[in-house]
């Protein structure tokens, strides 16, 4: 397979952004997440290059769900992206890098006050209001405090993407958003628009994740300027701002279409700009929320091979010292990926194995039925593309510990997030006393 950012080196070891991966292992352990830094900055400039306009402003907001560590946030600051949260934690992390906070957007579909109070306590740039009861939170919140909030609304433009059950988010039932086609749709913006301690800016869509088919994308924008205009209109308002969300496709195996990004990006904008003219309407920013397509591919993971083993009913697998606890996505929604033994890249006769975790589940494994060559003790196997979801949705199931995560290029290597230790595992935990 074609590892974007890496080769091998004459005795067949895969180097990832110039170091090789036998050294990464030595130096950090294993299981370890890899990032490519080169491929990272690569496809943070494709976009910001390709979604540009010259009738509007545009944003490129990094979806931080996807990955999120310091070390990431100083580099989405450094090429003048903005980033989003959905958590407390998710803004604390972000608030600790010194990031200028106007560049900071939280989403979430149930906002505790307190995660609320955080946002309008940091000033930061806005908050999307995922229903019509979040207005008067953050209403009341801003009052209390006398400051006032920029606020966009989420709308569920009710487009059903290709893509898995589980990252559809514009069903008719998703449970995202308020829906452009409920009848008292325009009394909720009505309500936002009137409150005097929030800043209407404009909407929001997201249709879902790894969405391949750029047509739902045309379809989503125009969806969203057609119901801008018609609000605009109805309330008499100028709504500067509209968010089109993220989704866009990444490729994961050979069977998964390679996406242009920079393609794609300049065809978005032709369309926006092409809707905006026949509706007639100005906008002043159009934002976009990548994360996967920044992250995915420029991710892997580094495991260490504890044996091999071919079951009575002739299942053959290679036992690898990670799994589930560092990516979920195959146990979760059957996620599909690609391997290679990276010590062993000049040997050419493969076996058809499953990559198997070490937890105590039947469903922990990485990848079924794939090609790689022959695995002994200690070699290395590299999972390709985990860099979306995989740290972001890691656990310590079976008290595993949580691996480091390091930055890779040009030949040096960056510690990002250390190894937890089996202390850490128990640092909150507390005995009982005066109870036995």
């Amino acid at each position: 397979m074609k590892y974007l950012g890496s080769m091998k080196n004459k005795d067949g070891i895969l180097e990832v952004g110039g170091v090789l991966t036998t050294q990464l292992k030595k130096d950090f352990g294993t299981p370890l997440y890899i990032y490519d830094l080169e491929l990272m900055e690569k496809n943070i400039k494709i976009l910001k290059e390709g979604f540009s306009s010259d009738k509007f402003r545009t944003t490129v907001v990094y979806a931080s769900k996807a990955y999120l560590s310091k070390g990431i946030v100083q580099v989405i600051d450094n090429f003048g992206l903005h980033i989003d949260a959905v958590s407390a934690g998710e803004l604390h992390t972000i608030l600790s890098t010194g990031i200028d906070h106007k560049k900071i957007h939280m989403h979430g579909n149930n906002k505790s006050m307190e995660e609320i109070e955080l946002c309008v306590a940091n000033n930061i740039g806005s908050i999307i209001l995922d229903n019509r009861f979040e207005a008067d939170k953050v209403s009341e919140i801003c009052k209390k405090m006398g400051k006032k909030m920029d606020v966009m609304l989420r709308l569920n433009i009710g487009i059903d993407a290709h893509t898995h059950e589980y990252i559809k988010t514009a069903k008719h039932t998703s449970k995202f958003g308020e829906s452009i086609f409920a009848e008292d749709i325009i009394c909720i913006v009505k309500n936002i628009v009137e409150k005097k301690e929030l800043n209407f800016l404009g909407f929001h869509c997201h249709i879902g994740s790894q969405i391949f088919d750029e047509l739902a994308f045309y379809e989503g924008i125009e969806t969203m300027v057609k119901f801008t205009k018609e609000v605009s209109e109805k309330l008499n308002i100028i709504i500067p701002e509209i968010n089109i969300g993220g989704g866009f496709g990444v490729r994961y195996t050979k069977e998964d279409t390679d996406v242009n990004l920079k393609k794609l990006m300049t065809d978005i904008i032709r369309h926006l700009e092409k809707t905006l003219e026949v509706e007639n309407l100005k906008i002043e920013n159009v934002s976009i929320e990548p994360g996967r397509s920044i992250v995915a591919q420029a991710g892997s993971t580094l495991y260490t091979v504890g044996g091999t083993k071919e079951t009575f009913g002739g299942e053959k697998y290679v036992f690898i010292d990670g799994g589930m606890t560092d990516n979920i996505r195959p146990a979760l929604y059957k996620a599909e990926y690609e391997s290679v033994v990276a010590n062993k890249l000049n040997e050419n006769i493969k076996e058809k194995v499953t990559l198997a975790g070490k937890c105590c589940e039947s469903g922990d494994i990485i990848i079924k039925d794939t090609e790689l060559q022959k695995c002994n003790e200690n070699d290395l196997v590299l999972v390709s593309c985990t860099g979306a979801y995989g740290h972001s949705m890691s656990s310590n199931y079976n008290k595993a510990l949580k691996p480091a995560v390091v930055f890779v290029k040009l030949g040096k290597s960056y510690l990002v997030s250390k190894r937890e230790s089996y202390d850490d595992l128990i640092k909150n935990d507390l005995l009982l006393e005066n109870i036995f």
